[in-house]
């Protein structure tokens, strides 16, 4: 027997209405409409920080195959405000799954749609930039009106607008913690599936959380980092205090702009030489921390098929992507270089320091659930920390 289902409607800011049905909780939320082009992960996605109000469209049209997990989680909660789908199985199967998709978000109070045309809504984007949206979600029974998508647009185009939206303080952490979980495996030493420990620590890195995946922590782990994780709003001087052999500036979702206390502390920690490796929205905070631009694209890059040139070397990598701002190339002080760039686009993907071990990339090289091509960005981060240690 087909599960009877609540009707729910997708509106955007320039009138444009989408009706499906409910997979979640009923209400109603709002947010930036944004696609994302992978075909797994989504509850990593979900779960990521870095969209944080953000309603999340999944172009893959099959979402919800194998359920969900407590494991896969890359964050506390669901941090993106809505999901957008086309269609939503109705059995999962996988040998990991504890929960269906639709029961998860229910139980996280989290608005979602499924059984609309997510290749008109993508190509909408992609030709008007992305735009504010609402998702309604009706109770059985109730019907869609009229009324329900004035409201719904009405509530889409008095969203606030994501430039000059300072949201790393919101997902942060409140208070400082240690972090030393490694990798999965699906068989550890004891045969069993799950994640490691680190034993023996090499290097000690203090890690700015701005909306931190916990994969990225994994995998600083993995390479032998005792990981402190500290609030956004850490002043350079109290990081300096615990005298760490390297500096992770993490990803988080917003504006970069706003985040002045970040860039002030970045600078900081950069001009005394301490080596840092920033990702994502930390990767942005080192280029203005350095004297550089960034700049809202039209509709950002959120996947995980990006190819990307690493200009020293010539190798091209399948990356993780998400984000909605960027560097701006031309903007680099001579200090300041181009390491990688876009093969998508041509935006800057990668820069380093000449004058400071200091490195960033735009994208996500912790790639949860993958590709797990540019993964060698954290070997770099090591190999900087030991060559500081050893001058």
């Amino acid at each position: 027997m087909f599960p009877v289902v609540a009707p729910a409607l997708l509106a955007l800011a320039d009138g444009t209405v989408f009706e499906g049905v409910s997979i979640g909780a009923p209400g109603r939320t709002c947010g930036e409409v944004v696609f994302n082009t992978a075909i797994t992960g989504y509850q990593e996605i979900l779960t990521d920080p870095s969209y944080r109000q953000q309603l999340v469209t999944l172009t893959y049209p099959h979402i919800g195959n194998v359920g969900v997990n407590a494991e896969d989680v890359e964050s506390g909660a669901i941090q993106a405000a809505g999901l957008i789908i086309k269609d939503l199985p109705l059995l999962h199967s996988n040998f990991r799954a504890e929960q269906a998709l639709s029961a998860y978000l229910r139980r996280e109070g989290v608005v979602a749609i499924a059984g609309i045309d997510t290749r008109a809504l993508t190509r909408r984007l992609r030709e008007h930039g992305a735009q504010n949206g609402a998702i309604v979600a009706l109770e059985v029974g109730q019907a869609i009106t009229d009324e329900v998508r004035g409201q719904a647009v009405a509530a889409a185009r008095g969203a606030p607008s994501m430039a000059g939206l300072d949201l790393a303080q919101v997902v942060s952490t409140a208070q400082p913690y240690e972090w030393t979980e490694t990798e999965w495996r699906l068989q550890r030493d004891d045969g069993t599936p799950g994640y490691g420990r680190l034993t023996a620590a090499r290097w000690h890195v203090v890690a700015y959380d701005f909306g931190v995946k916990r994969n990225i922590l994994r995998m600083l782990a993995e390479r032998g980092c005792r990981v402190t994780v500290v609030p956004a709003k850490t002043p350079a001087s109290d990081v300096l205090a615990l005298r760490p052999d390297g500096v992770f500036l993490s990803n988080g979702p917003g504006d970069p702009e706003p985040c002045g206390y970040a860039i002030a502390a970045a600078a900081t920690i950069i001009e005394r030489g301490v080596p840092t490796f920033g990702i994502c929205l930390g990767h942005q905070i080192m280029a203005l921390a350095s004297g550089a631009r960034t700049f809202k694209m039209k509709f950002g890059h959120h996947g995980a098929n990006h190819p990307v040139k690493d200009l020293d070397s010539g190798r091209v990598s399948i990356t993780s992507q998400n984000h909605g701002f960027a560097v701006d190339e031309a903007s680099l002080p001579a200090h300041l270089r181009a390491t990688h760039v876009s093969l998508f686009d041509g935006t800057l993907q990668g820069i380093a320091r000449t004058d400071r071990p200091a490195f960033g990339f735009q994208g996500h090289p912790e790639a949860s659930p993958g590709p797990h091509d540019i993964a060698y960005l954290f070997d770099r981060f090591v190999a900087l920390m030991q060559a500081h240690q050893a001058a």
